[in-house]
């Protein structure tokens, strides 16, 4: 008995003249009788096969996978890139908007531009007739110095007093009295009016005092003596112009101050300075006189034109 018999599950078969397997429809495997059995283990094999792939991929599913090298980490928002060479797009650059004139509309931008050529050319002619009135005189100041003389005065004249090496140390005062005729007919002399003081009344405790408190009756006095000798004759072609100048302001301030009573009228005025010298510091050795010195002006007689526009002048007031 061979080892096919030795087992209790051992299939026997019937042996061959030697020794091997009959030849027949088993062994060509194409028997009715074996065709089922190699289908059924062949269906066996394939469902284990899938049973086999089923749980492997259960497996993997559940066991998370893990790299040798590190763990992903999160990556920052951003633009996304599409490729491994596509370049990142840059954000959209603001355009800014348009400021100063370029922000009104048009008309406005034409006005505006017309404004600021006038204010330049104002500008350039005013800087142009300041340096011809300070210039020495020249062929331009020659010929047109009227004109030059009509832009600069009263308001923009200019002067050196105030960086001379010894600088204007003196307390000048406007004063004017008049002859005024009252409503009897009758002529009476009026007391001195100190102007230089009530200007400066006007001033005291005043946070925007006018250019007329402030500069009016100075600069006219300024302009008279800058025009006048000492025996009050006129020099050069202002002296006149510098007279009726001076004579318009201290009517109207007659008027403001109602000289002579209601209804007088004013015939004459006389114009004088009162000039005091500023005492100097306690620490200083300079000795001043403190005596007045006083310059009267002769009698003018008044205009009626000048009357008559003074006293519109005070209306308008």
């Amino acid at each position: 008995m061979d080892a096919y018999d030795e087992g209790s599950k051992a299939r026997h078969l019937p042996d061959g003249p030697d020794g091997s397997l009959p030849e027949g429809p088993a062994s060509a495997g194409s028997t009715p009788d074996s065709t089922p059995c190699a289908d059924q283990e062949s269906t066996d094999q394939e469902s284990t096969g899938q049973e086999s792939v089923g749980q492997e991929s259960t497996d993997q599913e559940s066991v998370p996978q893990h790299h040798d090298s590190q763990a992903p980490t999160a990556q920052a928002p951003g633009p996304q890139v599409s490729g491994p060479e596509a370049p990142a797009a840059d954000p959209p650059v603001p355009i800014p908007a348009p400021t100063g004139i370029a922000s009104l509309p048009l008309r406005s931008q034409i006005v505006a531009a017309l404004a600021l050529a006038v204010v330049a050319v104002v500008a350039c002619v005013h800087l142009g007739m300041v340096f011809l009135h300070v210039a020495p005189s020249n062929t331009v100041t020659k010929q047109h110095g009227r004109a030059i003389d009509d832009w600069i005065y009263p308001e923009f004249e200019q002067n050196w007093k105030l960086f001379a090496p010894n600088p204007l140390q003196q307390n000048i005062d406007v004063q004017v009295r008049a002859q005024v005729r009252g409503a009897d007919g009758g002529i009476t002399e009026t007391g001195w009016y100190d102007l230089s003081a009530l200007d400066g009344a006007a001033i005291d405790g005043n946070l925007l005092p006018s250019h007329t408190q402030q500069n009016e009756l100075r600069r006219a006095w300024d302009f008279y003596i800058g025009t006048h000798d000492n025996d009050n004759h006129p020099v050069g072609l202002r002296g006149d112009l510098s007279q009726r100048y001076l004579r318009r302001i201290v009517l109207l301030r007659l008027d403001r101050e109602g000289a002579g009573g209601k209804g007088a009228v004013v015939e004459s005025v006389q114009v004088r300075s009162r000039t005091t010298n500023v005492p100097p510091p306690k620490w200083s050795e300079e000795q001043v006189s403190d005596t007045p010195v006083l310059r009267e002006l002769p009698w003018w007689t008044v205009p009626e034109e000048d009357v008559t526009d003074a006293r519109t002048e005070a209306s308008a007031g």
